[in-house]
């Protein structure tokens, strides 16, 4: 309450305003994350409607993007899949929910979801490039912004109810959604509730590896999975999941404004398809060869389930008061309160009595408590938009249990803005600044001796960013954009030090590390002309200080021996009868050593898409061809690890009346630019498509169906970016419908 409280006095937002731009899709639509209320966006940016959410297969936030040119997806199953923009990841790419950074635990382990409910969507909103700034501190690779009108700004004119249903075949699954809307009152009423079940998903013949193959590299890598194509098709263990997902928002809209507040809460329950053996190869001798040697599939872990469940809740206000005065237009304002926590647990099965003492498997639980709140002064003129920003920010993050691998960290925000917008004779300018002063505390828990060092990383980020447009003739405009963002380490580059299974490698952070600075060049050139288009976006990022895990060079075997010099260790385990609570004696087991470490890099890229429109008949025909293409190296000349291949996406669509027909081919290439540690990954090539029929009932009723089918070749696809490509495909083949009844 004394939270809520000081919100209302502060009165507090991050809300954004509502600025026009281009789709390729769509000739005009709105969108909301931008700070600025200019006419045109300068920089790249895609608007995905909430239809193509709403019409396509339920999926991650990452897999829901990754057909876009510049986007691409770090997946760890079906649940997991967190975006990747021009090959930056991680910290480097906010997710917003209407404005909002989501202050989940999905920074903590690439194995944990984005807490972000995408039911009854308006749109996604893509920004990448200079702009992203405008957003939140440390944006280098861009932010992606979720927008719901669950809290609206404006008035519902009708009441509206929502059921829908969906099944997939991949996953066995299905899905249910529930959605309202009205005004009751004076006040609009929103609420939406969906709830996803989908068990293990299948894969391709030839997609699951034995043990021995994941320790080949580069082309005998792809040798062993064409010896293995005959295979009889399979599924990947622990990737199920389940969510739950409810919000309610309630707003009044009057000549002063807005005001209104929401609640959303959303659970879930997934497997974990993957995870490191922290216990090397004794794990599987004390168990015994006669334990598990008729068990199909026995991974380290054997027949046991590790999942993780989620609980997330978050209370928001938002609204908008017109001052109308001589300085001051009007003030938004936002307020956020979240609750986030995460529990990885394991759970045996029967038969696995003697996998070790109950304590080695207590549950880990991740937690983050954070509030946010701020303002945006108009202070816009006749000559100009004008907008001052100020954003604070106060989070907690835990992690609690046998793999906690980061002692409690405290991070606290506090920022201030300036954006201007102005049209001069030739060029319209877009210009902004903001200045963040940033507080991280934690401490590191000395692995050896038990000592715990205490750190406080108290420093301001200075982060600026101009673009200047220009309309070269009636079908040809030109932007530029320049940028320095400055990007203070994240708590687990700094904090981080133990066992971290979910990428098989026990991390080291280093609470040294110095900011990130990124200085970004951007050049756009969007063309059209009658049916015809073309879009083509150049980028060069140099990055000051970039933060990488990056593998030691040295074998597993050197591992131990530098780091536990006492022999004794090694003898000891090897006469222990269980190595639950001791594991720390002897050693990191399977893990790789790997350690955050600086070095300059440059970012290079492009991005180009061409496309023409064509009337057949009663419909629209649309034809287009993009690749996107990522490079990436330190100053040494090793290539950044985990970067993205380039690839060539084909798309085609048809629109007649009330019908709708999407077909995309992706076809990614081969990546073969690796970094240390990694090996070559396949390419592939991926097709999906969609049709949507709308029917239309009595009394205004509409009953919207739609058939899709993925990767309908049924191509075995490894993603490189992922840490568990080899164990961790992506889906096969899946068929799927969808029913969406509207009142």
């Amino acid at each position: 309450m004394k939270k809520f409280l000081n919100a209302v006095i502060v009165l507090i937002a991050f809300h954004s305003n509502y600025i026009i731009s281009q789709d390729n899709d769509v000739e005009e639509i709105i969108v909301t994350s931008s700070i600025l209320s200019v006419t045109e966006v300068l920089n790249p940016i895609y608007v995905i409607d909430g239809d193509d959410f709403l019409d396509g297969a339920t999926s991650s936030l990452g897999e829901a993007i990754d057909s876009y040119l510049g986007v691409s997806i770090a997946d760890y199953g079906a649940a997991v899949g967190q975006p990747i923009i021009r090959g930056m990841s991680g910290p480097r790419v906010k997710i917003l929910k209407n404005g909002m950074v989501n202050r989940d635990v999905s920074g903590l382990g690439v194995d944990h979801l984005n807490d972000v409910d995408l039911n009854d969507i308006e749109q996604v909103e893509i920004v990448m490039g200079p702009s992203s700034l405008l957003y939140a501190n440390g944006t280098i690779g861009g932010i992606i912004n979720i927008v719901d009108d669950c809290i609206s700004a404006l008035n519902y004119e009708l009441p509206e109810l929502k059921v829908g249903y969906e099944t997939q075949s991949v996953n066995d699954g299905s899905a249910e959604s529930f959605n309202f809307k009205n005004n009751i009152g004076g006040f609009n009423v929103n609420f939406g509730y969906k709830n996803i079940d989908f068990d293990n998903y299948e894969v391709p013949h030839g997609a699951v590896l034995h043990e021995e193959e994941h320790h080949d590299d580069h082309d005998e890598h792809d040798e062993h999975e064409d010896e293995h194509h005959d295979e009889d098709m399979g599924f990947i263990n622990n990737s199920d999941y389940a969510v739950e997902a409810t919000k309610f928002g309630i707003s009044k809209v009057a000549d002063w404004g807005y005001i209104g507040f929401s609640i959303d809460n959303l659970e879930s329950v997934y497997g974990i398809p993957f995870h490191g053996d922290e216990h090397g190869d004794e794990h599987g001798d004390e168990h015994g060869d006669d334990d598990h040697e008729d068990e199909e599939g026995h991974d380290e872990h054997g027949e046991e389930r590790i999942f993780s469940t989620t609980d997330s809740e978050s209370f928001t206000i938002k609204g908008s008061y017109n001052v109308n005065g001589s300085l001051v237009n009007k003030v938004d304002f936002t307020y956020r309160s979240s609750d986030y926590t995460l529990i990885e647990a394991h759970e045996e099965e029967e038969g696995h009595e003697d996998h070790g003492d109950e304590e080695e498997h207590a549950p880990t639980t991740f937690a983050n408590e954070a509030v946010e709140y701020g303002a945006i002064f108009d202070i816009s003129n006749e000559n100009s938009d004008q907008k001052i920003v100020i954003n604070i920010v106060d989070e907690d993050n835990s992690i609690v249990g046998e793999e906690a691998f980061m002692n409690p960290a405290n991070n606290e925000e506090f920022t201030i803005g300036y954006y201007i917008s102005k049209d001069l004779d030739l060029f319209n300018v877009d210009l902004g600044m903001r200045v963040d002063q940033i507080d991280r505390s934690g401490s590191v828990t000395d692995e050896d001796h038990g000592d715990i060092d205490s750190y406080n990383i108290d420093d301001t980020t200075n982060s600026f960013a101009v673009s200047i447009g220009r309309n070269l003739n009636d079908n040809l405009d030109i932007s530029l954009g320049y940028a320095s963002v400055e990007r203070l380490p994240s708590v687990i580059e700094l904090f981080m030090n133990g066992p971290h299974l979910a990428t098989g490698r026990f991390e080291v952070g280093d609470p040294t590390l110095q900011s990130e600075t990124s200085n970004n060049f951007d050049i756009t050139l969007n063309y059209e002309k009658d049916d015809f288009y073309a879009y083509a976006s150049f980028y060069v990022t140099d990055v000051d200080n970039y933060i990488a895990l990056i593998d030691e060079e040295d074998d597993h075997d050197d591992h131990e021996d530098e780091h536990h010099e006492d022999e004794d260790h090694e003898d000891e385990h090897h006469d222990e009868d269980e190595h639950g609570d001791d594991h720390d004696d002897h050693g990191h087991g399977n893990l790789i050593h790997a350690n955050y470490m600086q070095e300059d890099a440059e970012f290079d890229g492009y991005e180009f898409e061409i496309g023409r429109t064509f009337d057949l008949g009663m419909g629209e025909l649309k034809a287009s061809f993009g690749r996107d293409v990522v490079n990436a190296e330190f100053s040494d000349g090793h290539f950044v690890p985990r970067i993205n291949p380039a690839r060539n996406i084909y798309s085609l669509s048809y629109k007649q009346n009330d019908v709708v027909f999407k077909l995309n081919f992706k076809d990614v290439d081969k990546q073969s630019d690796i970094g240390e540690g990694e090996t070559i990954t396949k390419g592939y090539r991926m097709l999906d498509t969609r049709i949507t029929k709308t029917f239309n009932l009595r009394d205004n009723n509409e009953l919207r169906v739609s058939i899709f089918g993925n990767n309908l070749l049924d191509e075995v696809a490894r993603n490189h970016s992922s840490f568990v490509k080899n164990e961790v495909p992506l889906p096969g083949k899946n068929i799927g419908v969808k029913f969406n009844l509207t009142f």
